[in-house]
């Protein structure tokens, strides 16, 4: 067979695969458009819930970095001949802790439908330290053991020190040893096992100062090599009541 007849003969096939590829787009072409269709609209609806995330996560952040200024606000008179804080200033603590619950709280009903910007969560968090300064303590262990249930263990740890040190504040040393000792053997990033540790022995230091002696020597053993943590632990001994 020469050259110009297999030339051909490649042609032919060609021409016989483009002619079977055309019956076959006749035959089945509503069914490849549906496929299509739905290609289409899935890819459409990924990127409409990543755009419409990316604008729920900076409106939150928006509304957290607020909520926080006023947490974080000026309390009382500023001092003639002294420079003005920036941002709103409150008469009394309770003033300011008050606000700053309204706006964590609105955080937390407005992005409540997933999926729920991690802003959500520290605004649950704080929410509960508010309540804990305002001295709404049954209040505060209810929003904070929620907030320990988060899926960001950075924050969850936060609102279970938190909530440890609200139990141990109203005298449920127990509940609070127990929660430190949680903490101390999962630590993180936001609550180191040292912070638990220690927060645990100050937990017992007026109820039973013998065992917070124990923790206290515990922790002075196994980080015997950070001269900063052993030197505040060697404070906290000596001013144990014998």
């Amino acid at each position: 067979m020469d050259r110009r007849t297999r030339h051909q003969l490649k042609q032919d096939e060609f021409k016989d695969t483009l002619v079977q590829f055309e019956d076959f787009l006749k035959q089945h072409y509503k069914q490849i458009l549906n496929i299509a269709i739905v290609v289409i609209i899935v890819v459409g609806l990924v990127g409409g819930v990543k755009y419409y995330t990316g604008r729920q996560e900076a409106a939150a952040d928006a509304d957290l970095g607020e909520a926080l200024s006023t947490f974080r606000a000026y309390v009382g008179q500023a001092t003639p001949g002294e420079a003005q804080s920036p941002g709103p200033t409150y008469a009394t603590a309770q003033d300011k802790y008050k606000k700053a619950l309204q706006q964590f709280d609105a955080i937390i009903d407005k992005y409540k439908m997933p999926p729920q910007p991690k802003a959500v969560a520290i605004a649950r968090y704080q929410a509960g330290v508010c309540q804990s300064l305002l001295g709404d303590d049954s209040g505060a262990i209810q929003t904070l053991t929620e907030a320990g249930r988060d899926s960001d263990a950075e924050v969850a740890a936060m609102a279970k020190f938190a909530l440890a040190g609200e139990l141990a504040r109203t005298g449920k040393t127990p509940q609070a040893a127990k929660l430190y000792q949680e903490l101390a053997d999962h630590p993180t990033l936001s609550v180191p096992r040292t912070s638990a540790l220690l927060a645990m022995a100050d937990a017992f230091r007026d109820s039973q100062p013998a065992q917070a002696r124990q923790i206290y020597e515990r922790v002075e053993k196994e980080f015997a090599s950070d001269a900063t943590v052993e030197q505040a632990v060697k404070q906290q001994i000596a001013s144990l009541t014998p």
